[in-house]
C-alpha cells in the first residue's frame, strides 16, 4: 500500500444550501479519498472571475494514499454526484460544489489534467485565508513562501469573511 499523503483541499459553493454542499462534499471526500484530518473555518467570498452570488469556502488536510490523478477521478465523480455542471469551454460560472486539490504532501506535479500546487492557489484569497487556518506554515514547494506571506503578497483585493458556520469531519461528529 502507498504510504499515506497529506493532501491539502480547498471547497466552495455559491449554489443551493451553500453550508449544506459543503459538509456533504467533506463526508465524500472521507468515504471516497481518504480520512479528513482537519477543516478550517468557513469563510463567506464573493465570485472570482465572474459575476455572481457569493461563495462559502473552506479549506481541509485529508490522508490518503491515492495518487494524485486518482484522487483528482475521485473528486471530479463527487462534484459529478452531487450536481456539478462544467463549461465545455471552460471560465467559470456558479456551481454547487468546487473541490479542487492545493497541496499533495509536498510534491510538484504537471500534466494536461492536474498542476500541484494549484497554479491560483497564491491569487485566491477565498483559498488563502481558510489554508492559513490549516496551515499557516505550509511552505509553497515553488514559490518558496509560506501560507501567511502569500496572503500578504497576493494581489487579489477581495475580503473574504470568516463565518461562525462549522463543518465536520464525519456525519458521527456532527450528531454527537
Amino acid at each position: 500500500m502507498a504510504e499515506l499523503k497529506k493532501t491539502f483541499i480547498s471547497i466552495g459553493s455559491n449554489l443551493g444550501n451553500r453550508l449544506q454542499n459543503l459538509q456533504e462534499a467533506i463526508f465524500l471526500l472521507g468515504a471516497e479519498v481518504g480520512e479528513i484530518a482537519e477543516i478550517s473555518k468557513v469563510y463567506e467570498s464573493v465570485s472570482w472571475g465572474f459575476t455572481s452570488s457569493d461563495f462559502l469556502n473552506a479549506c481541509l488536510v485529508l490522508e490518503t494514499h491515492l495518487a494524485p490523478l486518482q484522487v483528482l477521478e475521485k473528486i471530479l465523480a463527487i462534484e459529478k454526484s452531487m450536481g456539478r455542471e462544467r463549461m465545455e469551454e471552460g471560465g467559470y460560472k456558479a456551481r454547487i460544489i468546487d473541490i479542487d486539490i492545493i497541496y499533495y504532501g509536498r510534491e510538484i506535479l504537471q500534466t494536461d489534467h492536474l498542476v500541484i500546487p494549484h497554479a491560483k492557489l497564491q491569487d485566491r484569497k477565498f483559498v488563502l485565508l481558510p489554508l492559513a487556518d490549516i496551515a499557516p506554515q505550509m511552505y509553497h514547494p515553488v514559490l518558496g513562501k509560506d501560507t501567511r506571506n502569500l496572503i500578504q503578497e497576493s494581489k487579489d483585493k477581495s475580503q473574504p469573511v470568516k463565518t461562525g458556520f462549522m463543518l465536520y469531519k464525519t456525519k458521527q461528529a456532527l450528531f454527537s
